[in-house]
């Protein structure tokens, strides 16, 4: 025949295809019932690994409210950590180095008004652990404290005219995730402080941030200016609480929960397509039968086994290492806070941003998740003397994971670049939470409180022991506890990091087997 394009045999199926799921056989391009079985099979196995893997940052954050609401920390009062978070806890490698005040606000009934105290730094996230703005020090007040205001989803009625920072949420509770620093080594002032000034409340219309003159033309209500009353809070040092995501079928079942909880619009849309594609869809009921629960089973275990893979085994070509031919990593770095573009650089003529990328880098965002909590700007920042920085370190110098059996030493070099104080603080490689042993915290640093600052060499190094017992030549403040038997991993932190970190000039040791 003529007239006809010649077809090629790159847009043909073959009539059979060996693949990694097995055979897959066509008739004229029509696949037999054996090959729908598999196909499906493998389709709903892989939206059941991509629902884990992008429903991890929400899951992560419904399971800290839902650690909150078993501890019996309601919404709207606050968590707050007066003696530095410990190990009794299980938070996603939280530090003993600040004073934690931590709080769900619940803004079903309308917008909060959240009072912080000065001299502290913190974030707000929605439910899907997003950025909505910092407070503190990285805020607008920096640091002097304020008055912040939170609307819910589809709020349309009065907003104060100024003397507030205002900023819509996207779903109906969002994390309030606060630090402050010690005074003098003492968490004591501090707390006390933080009783004093904080405060969360229901926002008033035509009160506070409201002027006469709006009132008289109509633009608000007239409302007194009340003093607000301080919230309840609950004691979290020494407090025996769950915060992490599960990691087996019951993932599914909270993700379920939270989609129900919020905004049908508020879960991005291809996030959300992977949600529905295995039956989590808002006002649905979820109940997948005994394939689909199957296929689901052995997707979490697949889903957890890659985000861990990622957070702790990443491969070279991910981009976290922070030094070359270096275990130092930070997987912020590759695509910022929002994941499209890495963190942009501070020059002498300002802020030089990179060209955001095309696609979300998604392998960082499942990375950082699945170590860390709270998600901002301020924390991959090239800024000097502002916030914190941070690296993890997962192997030792040989590449090998770390043997809770085992003594190792980690020399940091003198000029340690942090303007307030360092630490470096160990977590359990299961639950990414601080290490459990009778040393309570894991932690060595530059502060005297929770335990004796750490002892300089007399060449200004600083060398750190990590052993199940004291080493002879373990100078004080130097050795932390490992546990027999558990593997760990650490992190090292940067409070007000200094130019030499960002320039990587000041480069910490590798941690190096003594025995």
């Amino acid at each position: 025949m003529s007239g006809f394009a010649k077809i090629p045999s790159s847009v043909t199926t073959p009539d059979e295809v060996e693949t990694r799921i097995g055979a897959l056989r066509f008739a004229d391009g029509i696949p037999d019932a054996d090959t729908c079985d598999t196909v499906f099979d493998n389709l709903d196995l892989t939206r059941g690994v991509d629902a884990y893997l992008a429903g991890l940052p929400g899951v992560s954050v419904r399971a800290i409210r839902q650690g909150f609401l078993d501890a019996g920390v309601a919404d709207n009062t606050v968590l707050l950590f007066s003696g530095l978070m410990d190990s009794a806890s299980l938070f996603l490698t939280g530090n003993a180095d600040t004073v934690y005040f931590l709080s769900f606000l619940d803004l079903t009934d309308g917008p909060v008004t959240l009072q912080v105290p000065p001299g502290c730094l913190g974030t707000i996230d929605d439910m899907w652990f997003r950025w909505v703005t910092d407070f503190g020090l990285p805020g607008p007040d920096r640091g002097v404290g304020g008055t912040y205001v939170l609307l819910p989803p589809g709020y349309d009625g009065p907003v104060p005219e100024g003397g507030l920072f205002v900023y819509r949420c996207s779903t109906w509770q969002a994390i309030v995730l606060g630090r402050a620093f010690l005074e003098g080594g003492d968490p004591a002032p501090t707390v006390a402080r933080i009783k004093e000034t904080l405060r969360i409340t229901r926002y008033t219309p035509g009160s506070y941030g409201t002027s006469i003159g709006s009132f008289l033309q109509g633009g608000a209500p007239l409302a007194p200016i009340t003093p607000a009353d301080p919230p309840a809070f609950t004691e979290g040092t020494g407090l025996a609480m769950n915060t992490l995501p599960p990691n087996d079928y019951s993932f599914y079942e909270l993700l379920d929960t939270l989609v129900q909880e919020q905004p049908a619009d508020s879960v991005d849309p291809e996030d959300g397509g992977a949600f529905r594609e295995i039956g989590i869809f808002k006002g649905r009921a979820f109940e997948p039968d005994e394939r689909m629960l199957r296929l689901l089973e052995e997707a979490v275990v697949i889903g957890n086994a890659s985000a861990r893979t990622l957070g702790l085994r990443a491969r070279r070509q991910e981009g976290f290492t922070y030094y070359e031919g270096s275990a130092w990593f930070n997987p912020l770095f590759v695509g910022g806070y929002d994941w499209t573009s890495p963190p942009p650089e501070i020059t002498p003529d300002g802020v030089r941003l990179d060209q955001p990328a095309s696609g979300r880098a998604l392998d960082s965002r499942t990375a950082f998740f699945y170590i860390a909590t709270g998600d901002s700007p301020a924390m991959c920042m090239r800024l000097t003397g502002v916030g914190s920085q941070y690296l993890m370190v997962a192997a030792d110098s040989a590449g090998q994971q770390f043997d809770g059996d085992r003594h190792y030493r980690l020399t940091l070099p003198a000029g340690i670049p942090a303007a307030r104080f360092w630490s470096f603080t160990l977590y359990d490689n299961q639950t990414r939470s601080m290490l459990q042993t009778p040393q309570r915290f894991p932690w060595a640093g530059s502060q005297t409180y929770p335990g004796p600052a750490a002892t300089a060499n007399q060449d200004g190094t600083t060398t750190l022991h990590l052993a199940p017992e004291r080493p002879a030549d373990a100078a004080e403040g130097t050795w932390i506890q490992t546990s027999p038997g558990k593997g760990w991993f650490g992190i090292l932190r940067f409070y007000s990091p200094e130019q030499p970190f960002f320039d990587k000039t000041w480069r910490p040791g590798e941690v190096e087997p003594a025995n």
